[in-house]
């Protein structure tokens, strides 16, 4: 972490913000641009699936920022990408996490290049599960949070409310408020 501004508390802070393919993607808009806001310098990585939900220039707007998600692709300017994008980051957060994306993680593979930026980051990572509460509270999604819990990895949320496929239970993406603060506390270290 570089220098701070008390006006802007994450100045001089770098967060690299994955985004995977749940409905909870178009959130993360808003957590990227409140990062900005507090003067974080953001890089978006997006999954593939996480391109259905919301287009990579919405966060190219907010950020400032290109955003990454092919780790071959032509026009990379860091190279080996998720490598850079691993060592800039001062706090690695996915906002949303999938059941797909923490089973990844939680298996060791690095299969894309959010899932390799994980594996080859050495600083904080936070994940904000979003997700239906059937597939939260299967016993195989809670004993990968576990396990992750176990090697240092942050857990927010979920919360309980309306999701989108017209239940109510727990799987819904952590409030922007509630991901802010626990980022402020950890980048705080």
């Amino acid at each position: 972490m570089k220098n701070k501004n008390l006006n802007a508390p994450l100045s001089g802070s770098t967060v690299v913000l994955g985004v995977t393919g749940s409905i909870a993607a178009y959130k993360a808009a808003d957590l990227a641009s409140r990062l900005k806001q507090m003067g974080a310098e953001v890089y978006t990585v997006m999954t593939p699936a996480a391109r259905e939900f919301i287009a990579p220039l919405t966060f190219e707007t907010l950020t400032g920022n290109r955003v990454y998600s092919d780790m071959f692709g032509e026009d990379q300017h860091l190279s080996p990408v998720h490598i850079s994008l691993a060592q800039l980051s001062d706090l690695t957060v996915v906002a949303p996490a999938t059941a797909d994306f923490i089973g990844k993680v939680a298996g060791g593979l690095a299969v894309d290049l959010l899932s390799s930026v994980v594996m080859a980051t050495r600083s904080p990572i936070l994940l904000a599960p979003a997700m239906n509460s059937g597939m939260y509270e299967n016993r195989i999604v809670q004993e990968n949070i576990g396990k992750l819990t176990n090697h240092g990895i942050e857990f927010i949320g979920p919360e309980s409310g309306y999701l989108a496929c017209g239940y109510e239970g727990l799987g819904r993406l952590a409030a922007i408020d509630t991901i802010i603060a626990k980022i402020e506390a950890i980048l705080s270290f």
